[in-house]
């Protein structure tokens, strides 16, 4: 790219900078604006919003001005000095009630939003009361059997001001019902809600293993969800897809970067599918990543997931609105870096990842507390993984420059080298699909156990380096001397578990079941037809069906799911 084409891009940045309007700060603020704060150093200097290269530089027109395709620098021009990422600390344990609580205390001490991490019961569509659910209630996140423990969750809580993220999948639809009527019965206008549903069931097939159904009935549900929000509620983001769980489970960024962004494009086809516009439904998807220890691999990772997405959005599926081509990203510290050895490093670890998700530009951040690995966080804990986030925002000066590592010879060819590791990948995925597409391959690479696969050899190939000494992890396999103490650590009791059977028994006694029962029937009826099948779980919701009565209508309707055995 010749002199005179990098200058017109940043007339073109410039002009984008200049009409983003001047504000305070708020917490409802949105899009492209310029903060009124202090933009200096520590010591007084000026900088510059944005820096580009003072000559002619052949590699621009890959990296660009940001704000501007291929977005490889940042969905806006004004980046951090317009808006700052949400602060989104993910919490949930026991039940609604003392979740409602630690909620309360993250919005206090400067949380920008909420991310709700439910148990495991809840994750598998199961009540509280159920055999299977015996000793799991409350343990890795909170138990929602109902509606009315929604209402409970979200208590003084306005769910019209305050945007959600709910991590779930497979269970995914009923709990957005319960989440709507819980703002209906706080009073708010439904159409208006701003979050995020995670709903992405094919991680859950390539990782996290947590499902319902077979892959066809879950896209189903998944497509009715995608039409609802994009007919009624059109803030909110009904998939966040998730390469988190992707890379917890040992794949490498580039696997994390390319399993991600293909299962993205398949939500994308199936959309397509249902005969949705691709300038008015792709806004609604959003993603979650991984942040792990390789400071400079994950910033390279986030920018070129950017450009990857933009590229294929307008080039692929015909995408021609800039935010139908803007890949938004939720980050989450990566859980595990973390370690049970010498657990105090788990501060440094987590301050490391976070400002790695910072200067790749994520919308929001989620920072582990120091004591995940051993338990749901402390109160203590999870006050200091808020306040990590607080520091880079406020004292480091990183929100002062748009993309500040851009033209790093480092980071531009560790950028490039991810985009092309993932290109390769993408092939193959088609490469498996029988009539080409992404979502063709995505299935019949989850039937054949290819993703599995791919993964187990890339954490079997890392556990290796570790033993080898190769590869080193403080604490662990080098420098393990400690003067450390025992943590105090969040234990919860066999009374949650009681307590919520209690309260859903009673809740089953003073409920109308005939009407439960009409509107189960009526679902399924609705589950039959290829009508939209929200509403009519909504009618069930509304009744106090529970969970595990709604997934288990639809399981004994679409059969349940086992993965095949594979040696």
């Amino acid at each position: 790219m010749d002199m005179r084409d990098i200058e017109e891009g940043r007339r073109r940045w410039q002009a984008r900078y200049d009409s983003s309007p001047t504000n305070r700060p708020r917490p409802t603020s949105r899009g492209s604006r310029r903060r009124d704060a202090d933009f200096t150093t520590l010591s007084g200097l000026e900088v510059d919003p944005v820096y580009g290269p003072p000559a002619a530089d052949p590699r621009f027109e890959r990296i660009g001005w940001p704000g501007e395709f291929p977005y490889t620098r940042g969905l806006y021009a004004t980046g951090y000095r317009g808006r700052t990422w949400t602060i989104r600390q993910f919490a949930g344990f026991g039940n609604a009630r003392q979740t409602n609580e630690r909620y309360k205390m993250i919005l206090g001490a400067g949380g920008g939003g909420l991310s709700v991490a439910f148990d495991m019961p809840t994750l598998m569509g199961r009540d509280s009361d159920d055999p299977r659910s015996l000793g799991e209630v409350g343990h890795c996140g909170v138990a929602i059997d109902s509606a009315a423990d929604m209402d409970v969750l979200f208590d003084g809580i306005p769910l019209g001001d305050i945007t959600t993220s709910m991590t779930i999948s497979g269970p995914a639809v009923p709990i957005f019902c319960m989440y709507l009527v819980a703002a209906e019965r706080q009073g708010v206008d439904v159409h208006g809600l701003d979050g995020t549903l995670q709903t992405d069931i094919f991680k859950e097939y390539i990782a996290q293993k947590e499902w319902l159904f077979a892959p066809e009935p879950h896209l189903r549900l998944i497509g009715d969800l995608m039409e609802f929000c994009a007919r009624d509620i059109p803030a909110y983001k009904p998939l966040s897809v998730s390469g988190y769980h992707i890379r917890e489970a040992g794949s490498t960024a580039a696997q994390e970067l390319a399993f991600t962004l293909a299962d993205g494009f398949g939500y994308v086809e199936l959309g397509l599918s249902r005969g949705l516009d691709v300038n008015r439904f792709a806004p609604g998807l959003s993603f979650f990543f991984d942040s792990h220890v390789d400071f400079f691999e994950e910033i390279a990772k986030f920018r070129a997931a950017r450009r990857i997405w933009a590229r294929w959005m307008r080039d692929v599926y015909g995408a021609t609105s800039e935010k139908a081509q803007w890949l938004r990203f939720h980050t989450q510290t990566a859980g595990v870096s973390l370690t049970a050895q010498q657990p105090d490093n788990n501060v440094v670890r987590t301050a490391v990842e976070a400002l790695a998700a910072v200067l790749g530009g994520t919308n929001s951040l989620h920072t582990n507390a120091l004591d995940e690995v051993l338990a749901l966080p402390s109160e203590k804990a999870a006050e200091i993984a808020l306040r990590t986030q607080q520091v880079i925002m406020e004292e480091t000066g990183v929100v002062n420059v748009v993309d500040p590592l851009g033209g790093s010879w480092y980071v531009e060819a560790l950028t490039d080298r991810l985009e092309e590791e993932a290109e390769r990948i993408f092939a193959r995925i088609k490469d498996m699909s029988p009539d080409g597409s992404i979502t063709g391959g995505i299935l019949r690479g989850i039937e054949d156990g290819w993703f599995m696969a791919e993964i187990a050899d890339a954490a079997f190939t890392y556990q290796q380096q570790l033993e080898k000494g190769e590869k080193k992890i403080v604490g662990v396999n080098c420098h393990t001397q400690s003067i450390e103490e025992p943590l105090e650590i969040l234990r919860v009791g066999h009374e949650v578990e009681r307590e919520q059977n209690r309260l859903l028994a009673e809740r089953r006694g003073t409920r109308d079941q005939a009407a439960v029962d009409a509107a189960l029937r009526r679902m399924t009826e609705v589950a039959r037809t290829e009508d939209n099948l929200i509403p009519a779980m909504l009618d069930a919701v509304r009744v106090e069906a529970t969970l595990g009565e709604i997934c288990g209508a639809l399981r004994e309707e679409w059969g349940d799911y086992s993965e095949p055995a594979r040696f």
